[in-house]
């Protein structure tokens, strides 16, 4: 293979990384969005009993919804890495799976804080 080949799919791999790392911030983004929206219970006490079980429905969603983003921006990393020339380029898939795992860990304990807090 001509050294421009090899570079061309080089960059495809980065390319994939970074698709995969923007979506790893949009994760953590919706669960903090769901995070912060289940705080907003204890923010004010006028709320009825129905609007905190809207607010907590709201924000144990967003978590899930954030957590789910996250697993499958990392079943997708890797389908597009399979698929991409193998190259000369080596994934750090221990890395990714470290990452995945630990925001995944966060994103399910955060949903039974916020359960816990509304008990």
């Amino acid at each position: 293979m001509p050294a421009n080949d090899d570079s061309k799919y080089i960059q495809q791999h980065l390319a994939n990384e970074r698709t995969y790392l923007a979506w790893v911030r949009t994760s953590i983004a919706i669960i903090g969005l769901g995070f912060l929206t289940a705080g907003l219970i204890f923010q004010s006490t006028e709320l009825t009993r129905t609007w905190h079980t809207i607010t907590l429905t709201g924000g144990i969603a967003s978590v899930a919804m954030g957590s789910s983003v996250l697993v499958l921006a990392t079943k997708d990393y890797f389908l597009k890495q399979r698929g991409i020339n193998e190259g000369r380029f080596r994934s750090p898939i221990l890395l990714i799976w470290f990452v995945s795992i630990s925001l995944g860990i966060i994103g399910v304990l955060l949903v039974f804080l916020v359960i816990l807090m509304l008990l």
